[in-house]
């Protein structure tokens, strides 16, 4: 069965550390991101898989290679003007038509039951599955409507709070793994940007077509987002904490012996001098933090990295400080 990994967006709420690679190249344990997502879909025997690349392309050339490394073959297709979820998967139309495929989110750690979800999509004789889960913390996703096993739409983003008059039961929340029959092309507009939830899957609704939805377990399936600064360090650490670790250490990193680092990531070359003391950070590629330094619940990246670029809209505001651009997180 043929795949399609979603890679081309922009990681605008994990700026800095996506000034110099797309968000599905950024490391995660010492493995691309989107790697953990090739590797899953390989798990299912998805060995053809087609990639699409806009933003800082060869970051995610370089994370993913041929593919065999994750055990796939890989086919890349680049997007001069992002097209958006449906508009990707038209501009990969010649790779994926023919067949049942499926689409995956590049930004996202999972061992979600894609079989279970297959099996969902065959026996509703669907044009498109989407698989869901259970949002019990009511995180900020937008909440997907449903009656009978079918899609009627989608909601407003959920809120910690329950209102009068609401379900206590937790919403329901897109994992960004979808899965499409091939006449699903006479639906998306050719050539333009256009989205499946609001450009495609509301048209064929309309015209009678089943969308499908595959609630998977909240419990013993695991599902992990990283689309924020945020998100990138606690699921970072809750995936070290599972192997019993507090740190993440990257290729020919140096931290002296008198030094005190915990609860943090290092990607590559990253130095920590004398008598510093980190903790819950993120220390990107090539930063130093001086001897002396404490940075305590922060993303840091070389000021070099940053320097003279506007930071996008929805990015958290840093500061430099010496030779790095420190980003607090609040939340």
């Amino acid at each position: 069965m043929r795949a399609m990994i979603l890679s081309a967006g922009y990681g605008t709420r994990l700026w800095p550390l996506t000034e110099d690679r797309t968000k599905p190249a950024i490391p995660i344990l010492g493995k691309p991101l989107v790697g953990y997502v090739a590797e899953y879909l390989a798990g299912y025997g998805c060995s053809e898989i087609v990639v699409n690349l806009h933003h800082r392309p060869d970051s995610v050339r370089h994370a993913l290679g041929d593919g065999q490394e994750f055990g796939v073959n890989l086919h890349y297709v680049e997007e001069p003007e992002i097209l958006g979820t449906s508009g990707a998967i038209d501009n990969a139309r010649a790779l994926l038509d023919g067949e049942t495929f499926v689409v995956v989110n590049g930004k996202i750690i999972t061992n979600i039951d894609l079989q279970a979800a297959l099996e969902t999509h065959r026996r509703r004789k669907a044009l498109a599955t989407l698989v869901l889960m259970p949002n019990p913390a009511r995180e900020r996703f937008t909440i997907v409507l449903t009656a009978d096993g079918l899609l009627q739409g989608f909601g407003v983003m959920a809120k910690k709070e329950v209102l009068a008059g609401e379900s206590a039961e937790p919403p329901l929340m897109f994992t960004g793994i979808q899965i499409l029959e091939p006449r699903i092309f006479e639906f998306i507009p050719r050539g333009v940007f256009s989205h499946t939830t609001t450009d495609v899957y509301p048209q064929a609704m309309a015209r009678g077509e089943l969308i499908a939805v595959h609630v998977a377990d909240g419990k013993n399936e695991t599902w992990h987002e990283l689309s924020t600064l945020q998100r990138y360090l606690d699921i970072s650490l809750q995936l070290l904490s599972e192997r019993n670790l507090t740190i993440s250490s990257g290729a020919r990193c140096k931290v002296s012996p008198d030094a005190c680092v915990n609860e943090t990531v290092l990607w590559d070359d990253v130095t920590v001098e004398s008598g510093a003391r980190v903790n819950r950070a993120v220390l990107a590629d090539g930063v130093r933090i001086p001897a002396g330094e404490i940075v305590e619940n922060a993303v840091v990246v070389r000021a070099s990295l940053v320097a003279g670029k506007v930071p996008p809209a929805k990015a958290l505001r840093g500061a430099v400080r010496g030779d790095n651009f420190v980003v607090p997180l609040t939340e």
